[in-house]
């Protein structure tokens, strides 16, 4: 089966879903940052960063979450290649004045496909995960939706969100 050649690369030439085939693709460094975030009452996240919660180490937890859900990202999205990992990183930012996290996910590679996927269900998975652990608290957690700040390699070389290096809509964000 082909791909089609009017820009889905996800379709064959029936326009039936597939995946898509990177056998000839050369293997390049592929490097992919995604940021997220979870909002909840100031004393919340104040629990959270001075490591307080009823149940433990959300912070240790919620960076383990995410490191593992972007190993096993091929398992979440039917379509995504199964590829191994260089580094996963996944860092926190606390404002507990105003009760902001904000998640960020890294993710490097040398394959033939790019890492954006995994990067993206890191932040997610880790916004999850600080839910969980935070609920007994505050149950009006909001997760905020994540968005892929940062790629490069591949054809298509780098791209920046136009977020970047200023906040983001509707959030405090500093620069990292």
């Amino acid at each position: 089966m082909t791909s089609r050649d009017d820009g889905f690369t996800h379709l064959d030439a029936q326009g039936q879903v597939h995946m898509v085939d990177v056998g000839e693709k050369p293997i390049t460094r592929r490097v992919a940052i995604a940021r997220g975030g979870i909002s909840g009452q100031p004393e919340t996240i104040a629990a959270l960063a001075a490591h307080a919660l009823e149940k433990g180490d959300a912070l240790a937890t919620a960076r383990l979450a995410g490191i593992m859900a972007a190993k096993r990202t091929d398992e979440w999205i039917p379509l995504c290649h199964s590829i191994p990992l260089d580094r996963v990183d996944v860092r926190f930012e606390l404002d507990p004045d105003a009760g902001h996290v904000r998640i960020e996910a890294e993710v490097i590679v040398h394959a033939k496909t790019g890492v954006e996927m995994e990067a993206l269900v890191a932040v997610q998975a880790a916004a999850l995960t600080l839910y969980d652990m935070c609920k007994g608290r505050d149950r009006a957690l909001v997760i905020e939706p994540a968005y892929l700040a940062r790629k490069e390699g591949g054809r298509s070389g780098v791209f920046e969100h136009p977020t970047m290096g200023r906040q983001a809509p509707g959030k405090p964000h500093s620069s990292s």
